[in-house]
């Protein structure tokens, strides 16, 4: 075991694996033919598998996680070793790769994250909580920054804080609000799920030859549709929250439901108008066939859960269970909308919450059926100022 982890820490190394950063992405992608023709890849590939899931079982928590990545990193060999050992987020409720924050969280659980914000710079960082208390260092995962125009704002999310280009391999979406910033759409960069459209701007272009997938047509793909509902009579209460989660059917949310989840980051030769083979659903991990016919199937609708009025503290209040301490407009937890079909107890389970607990620190804590990317990006609208909403 001591030389495997000779092998890791040189991996690191060589490859610059620095916490699943971008740079852990790419390398990941890339393969080592150096390393491809040692020891190290002609190992016995029961004797390696062994090895790796031992690695993978024991390092459950960032930090000591890195070493899992360390390992896809080593060699083609145990790439797709260690990737077919890693669960997706629902089934382990773990995030390893930059693929994990754009698959759906666990069922059972909330991941617990939290948001920095800088005012200087209008930038907004994702951390993934690595204790309960509501403020530690934190696992980075997601960047945003805000840019206004004319017409609306957009908020350019990224695996790299300090690369905010849309060409760059960082680039993982955008959100875009209205002039009033009373509707949001958030756009994924690369295709979410089979059968996504591409809507055609002038920010639509072709990947630059330095990424990852030269080939995948990068653009704007909606995944979801924010709405704030308008409060032109100034009545009391916290904004009312209205979103429609494209791509995820309504019926995600019942038991046994399914979401469609992303198996790749984009590797190959694709056109818009087809179909993606590298996108598939649990029902294609677990070997169920689903239907390629039939009707369109309505998509999952969120709204925000109806606060009650504390008479004694004179205002709205939500249970946050803890994870959150200070009173603010921006403060929603959204669940499942009845619009999605008869009522039920998986109606009342909170999807995503957010809520302030310092001055530029917030929490957001995401489960299934909605991915660490969807929720960031929801989280994000409630920063914008709505004076028509308030």
């Amino acid at each position: 075991m001591s030389a495997i982890r000779s092998i890791i820490s040189r991996s690191r190394s060589h490859r610059v694996v620095q916490d699943a950063t971008p740079a852990t992405a790419a390398a990941a992608a890339a393969p080592n033919h150096g390393m491809d023709s040692s020891c190290w890849a002609n190992m016995p590939q029961e004797l390696l598998r062994e090895v790796l899931l031992r690695i993978e079982a024991s390092e459950t928590s960032w930090p000591p996680r890195k070493s899992v990545v360390a390992c896809a990193g080593v060699c083609r060999s145990w790439r797709h070793i260690t990737k077919d050992i890693v669960r997706v987020p629902e089934l382990s409720g773990k995030l390893t790769f930059p693929l994990s924050l754009k698959q759906p969280g666990p069922r059972d659980i909330l991941v617990q994250c939290f948001i920095k914000r800088c005012r200087t710079t209008q930038t907004y960082y994702l951390y993934l909580s690595l204790t309960s208390a509501l403020a530690d260092d934190g696992k980075f995962l997601l960047a945003a920054r805000k840019s206004r125009r004319a017409t609306c704002t957009d908020y350019i999310i990224s695996l790299d804080a300090d690369d905010m280009s849309k060409a760059s391999t960082t680039y993982v979406g955008k959100l875009r609000s209205n002039f009033l910033g009373t509707r949001f759409t958030v756009l994924d960069g690369l295709p979410p799920h089979a059968g996504a459209k591409l809507v055609r701007s002038r920010s639509t272009r072709p990947i630059s030859l330095k990424q990852v997938s030269p080939r995948v047509p990068a653009g704007n793909y909606p995944v979801a549709h924010i709405s704030y509902e308008l409060n032109m009579l100034g009545s009391r209460g916290p904004r009312r929250m209205h979103c429609v989660m494209d791509g995820i059917p309504a019926s995600s949310v019942e038991p046994g439901g399914i979401a469609p989840t992303q198996t790749e980051f984009g590797h190959r030769k694709l056109d818009a108008s087809t179909s993606f083979s590298f996108l598939r659903s649990k029902s294609n991990l677990t070997g169920e066939s689903e239907p390629t016919s039939g009707p369109k199937k309505a998509g999952l609708v969120l709204k925000n859960k109806s606060p009650r009025w504390h008479e004694h503290l004179q205002c709205w209040c939500l249970n946050f269970h803890g994870r959150v301490t200070v009173a603010s407009v921006k403060n929603f937890q959204l669940v499942a909308s009845s619009e999605n079909g008869v009522a039920g107890p998986e109606h009342e389970k909170i999807i995503l919450q957010f809520g302030k607990v310092g001055k530029d620190l917030f929490t957001m804590d995401y489960r299934y059926p909605i991915s660490a990317f969807q929720a960031f990006a929801i989280c994000l609208s409630s920063f914008d100022t709505k004076i028509a909403c308030e």
